[in-house]
């Protein structure tokens, strides 16, 4: 399996990602994706109840890579697309109708944790009437259970849709795409631009202020994160593919860029003016991608040790070092592939320590 990003979505961006396959079985060969749940009429599930009134005058026109959409009113029937978008609505007091199924990385509730305790909190976790509808985006994007629930506004603004996915899309209700690069769009900006769709643009502001200072309040714990260069890949020695290193417009490697840590040069040089979220790598030239400490989503560990004691991928520095973090919990790999305000600081309690390890075993 590859990971998240590269294993449901290289289809979709490698004709999306080898990892979002479909954009959306995204993960799901290997990491980001969904899966198909019943959903009950539009009228079974309730409004997507906002939790306090409007911050945000409407009507709201919101700019987009398909152009711009103009919602009138403040929207109360949310339906969500990808990853990120349910985690931004429902962080914001917003119960969506409907959401995708966290297939790859979820729980036996198709779901998160992160999600699951903020939903629980809004009285709505799954199991419960008021619970958001679930549908499969294991084949692409669920247009008919969209339908069904007669949203008023569709959230996509960290996803890779298609200018054709839009357009269908919009036939239901507006959409809120994303910015520029398809998966490319940071937490931060998606908390923006949900929060202006939801009418709640100066919650948006303090969400994102206060999950950046719990972000900097753990980070401080690991003063020896600072400045050490990464590189954020996925190994797979049993494929003979070679190594895909993710690029800055990658939200994993933005967010070591954000706690302190530098992305490698040799990723900077081979990315310069990339408006992709990787790169290939031959494995033959493994021993040239030089930096503090590797990270690379790993489906079991006994792929660990293979990357160890492959000939070429084993020459990579920091492997060499034993500054290898490889992860085969696919939970954490998604909060942090598709990180949000929920999964973040899910996440650090566990991901900071590892790469701490790392960092202590630099020379």
């Amino acid at each position: 399996m590859t990971s998240p990003h590269f294993t449901g979505l290289t289809a979709t961006r490698r004709t999306l990602f080898k990892s979002a396959g479909k954009a959306t079985a995204v993960l799901a060969a290997a990491a980001l994706t969904l899966s198909a749940c019943s959903t009950g009429p539009a009228a079974s599930t309730p409004d997507a109840s906002t939790a306090g009134s409007s911050s945000t005058a409407f009507p709201v026109t919101i700019k987009h890579v398909y152009g711009e959409t103009t919602i009138e009113k403040q929207p109360t029937r949310v339906a969500t697309v990808s990853w990120v978008n349910d985690d931004v609505a429902i962080a914001l007091g917003v119960v969506p109708v409907g959401v995708p199924t966290n297939e790859w990385g979820g729980n036996d509730k198709g779901s998160t944790p992160w999600k699951d305790a903020a939903l629980e909190d809004l009285g709505a976790g799954f199991g419960t009437d008021k619970a958001p509808v679930q549908y499969s985006e294991a084949d692409g994007i669920n247009f008919t259970e969209i339908a069904k629930l007669t949203p008023d506004v569709i959230l996509a603004a960290y996803s890779g849709l298609t200018e054709e996915d839009y357009k269908k899309l919009s036939e239901i209700a507006p959409v809120v795409a994303h910015p520029e690069l398809a998966y490319g769009t940071s937490w931060q900006d998606s908390t923006a631009i949900i929060g202006k769709a939801l009418g709640k643009e100066a919650e948006a502001t303090k969400l994102v202020s206060d999950t950046e200072k719990t972000v900097t309040d753990k980070v401080s714990k690991f003063p020896q994160l600072a400045e050490k260069t990464f590189i954020y890949g996925n190994l797979e020695p049993a494929k003979g593919d070679g190594v895909n290193v993710y690029t800055a417009n990658d939200n994993r490697p933005r967010f070591l860029s954000e706690i302190g840590m530098k992305l490698a040069p040799v990723v900077e040089d081979n990315s310069k003016g990339s408006k992709d979220f990787f790169v290939a790598w031959s494995a033959e030239k493994a021993n040239e991608l030089d930096s503090d400490i590797f990270v690379t989503w790993v489906p079991d560990a006994s792929t660990t040790d293979a990357i160890k004691a492959d000939p070429l991928l084993g020459q990579i520095p920091a492997i060499k070092n034993g500054a290898l973090v490889a992860d085969s919990d696919n939970t954490l790999t998604l909060s942090i592939s598709a990180s949000s305000p929920l999964s973040l600081p899910w996440s650090l309690d566990t991901f900071l320590p590892q790469l701490a390890t790392a960092a202590d075993a630099v020379k």
